[in-house]
């Protein structure tokens, strides 16, 4: 049993599929006996891979392998519904990457069971409870079923995250049911199941899959490092765009000064020129005067009156 143990990771456990060789002896008095001399590890490791093989076959059947992956993810992902053990490091260390970061994020622990026969259920049922929370409805009792949801809602996305394990012990993700609820659910779900070499069902259904907790939290930094540089980038070029407007308007204010100032009298005055007037009137030609009118000779620095004596 130890070598078993050391092959997949965990002792044996109730509903795996095993082979054993045996021997069976005949005793006179105390009758047949069987005893277990061996087993083989890669035949259990081998049922794991059928059957994720098996649930991977149904999901693309349903047509949901990529349900989950066509769904777009919100610009900025702050608001995020955990599930995990609450009593996991992998837990522990995804909110201390979260909490040294330069963002405010708010998360939310839903505990469930990350490992065995329960797990499945368990990570269900965090899921249904996610919705209830946000005063939502979902029931599981036919994964296939086409579902439609709201958009708003207290989170922007569903982190699952457990430490590291052997591949046995991740076989609960390649559960058809879970898969399936994930694959239809109404927000993103981000992976971190913690292991390096194995990928789950659960984890090719995801929006996004990572390796371990403490990825998914560097992956949700990073994207909002994404979106900061991206505002700088646009309030720099708003700037500048700016800067160029009021540019272009100064110069163009300028070269209206000068034509103001280039029809201004003053300017004529200075020159040598005068303006003749009759009642306040610019006096165009001789014929608008006549012998004894009073006009006035305005000058740069005066005005002059004067009347007609006679006209040439």
């Amino acid at each position: 049993m130890a070598y078993f143990e050391a092959e997949t990771g965990q002792p044996l456990q109730p509903g795996m599929t095993v082979l054993v060789e045996a021997e069976i002896q005949y005793h006179p008095v105390y009758g047949l006996s069987l005893s277990i001399v061996g087993i083989d590890p890669s035949y259990t490791l081998g049922d794991i891979a059928r059957k994720r093989q098996q649930t991977i076959a149904q999901l693309q059947k349903d047509g949901l392998i990529d349900a989950q992956k066509l769904m777009p993810l919100p610009t900025l992902i702050r608001r995020i519904a955990v599930i995990s053990s609450p009593s996991a490091a992998g837990y522990e260390d995804f909110r201390h990457q979260l909490e040294n970061s330069p963002y405010h994020f708010h998360t939310t622990l839903f505990g469930a069971t990350m490992q065995g026969d329960s797990a499945a259920p368990s990570i269900i049922a965090a899921l249904e409870e996610i919705l209830q929370s946000e005063g939502r409805s979902y029931s599981t009792s036919d994964p296939t079923a086409k579902r439609s949801y709201s958009a708003s809602g207290h989170y922007d996305a569903v982190v699952i995250i457990r430490g590291g394990g052997a591949t046995t012990d991740l076989s609960c993700f390649d559960d058809y049911t879970l898969c399936a609820v994930c694959a239809q659910y109404e927000l993103p779900i981000l992976t971190g199941i913690g292991h390096t070499r194995d990928v789950s069902v659960l984890d090719l259904v995801a929006n996004e899959a990572l390796k371990t907790p403490t990825a998914v939290a560097e992956w949700l930094i990073h994207r909002l490092d994404e979106q900061a540089e991206r505002i700088r980038t646009l309030t720099l070029r708003l700037a500048r765009t700016a800067e160029r407007q009021l540019l272009i308007r100064r110069h163009r204010i300028e070269l209206l000064e000068q034509r103001l100032a280039a029809c201004n009298p003053e300017r004529i005055y200075r020159m040598g020129y005068s303006l003749l007037t009759k009642n306040g009137k610019p006096v165009r030609s001789v014929a608008d005067l006549q012998p004894g009118d009073s006009v006035t000779t305005h000058l740069a620095d005066g005005s002059v009156n004067s009347r007609i004596v006679s006209l040439l």
